[in-house]
C-alpha cells in the first residue's frame, strides 16, 4: 500500500452573495481543483457581501476584483497558485500568454 504526501495547501474564494458571484466562484473553484488536485486540502467557497471577490492561498491573497482589476481568467488565477507552491510546474496551455497579455508585448 503506498502513502500519498498530505496535500497541504488551503484555497479560498471570497464571493460577495449580493452580486450572485457564487457561479463565478464555484467554477473558479472547479478549476483550480482540476489542476492542483494533489497539492490541495482544501477549497473553500466563502460567502461574503459588499462586493468581494477575493482567492486566497493560505494567508497570500493571489487575486482581489479591486486591487486586480475584475475577475481573473483560470490561467491567471493557476499560474499564480503554481507560482506559489511549484514554480518549475508546467501548466501547459495555461502557460501560454492570455489575449491581453499578448497585446502588452507587442
Amino acid at each position: 500500500m503506498s502513502q500519498h504526501p498530505q496535500p497541504k495547501y488551503r484555497i479560498a474564494i471570497h464571493y460577495c452573495t449580493q452580486c450572485n458571484w457564487m457561479l463565478r466562484a464555484a467554477w473558479i473553484a472547479q478549476e483550480i481543483l482540476h489542476s492542483f488536485t494533489d497539492d490541495l486540502k482544501e477549497v473553500a467557497l466563502v460567502p461574503a457581501t459588499g462586493g468581494l471577490y477575493e482567492i486566497w492561498l493560505d494567508d497570500t491573497r493571489l487575486w482581489s476584483r479591486v486591487e486586480d482589476g475584475g475577475f481573473p481568467e483560470a490561467k491567471v488565477i493557476k499560474r499564480r497558485i503554481r507560482d506559489h507552491i511549484d514554480p518549475a510546474r508546467d501548466l501547459g496551455h495555461s502557460d501560454r500568454p492570455t489575449a491581453s497579455e499578448q497585446s502588452k508585448v507587442e
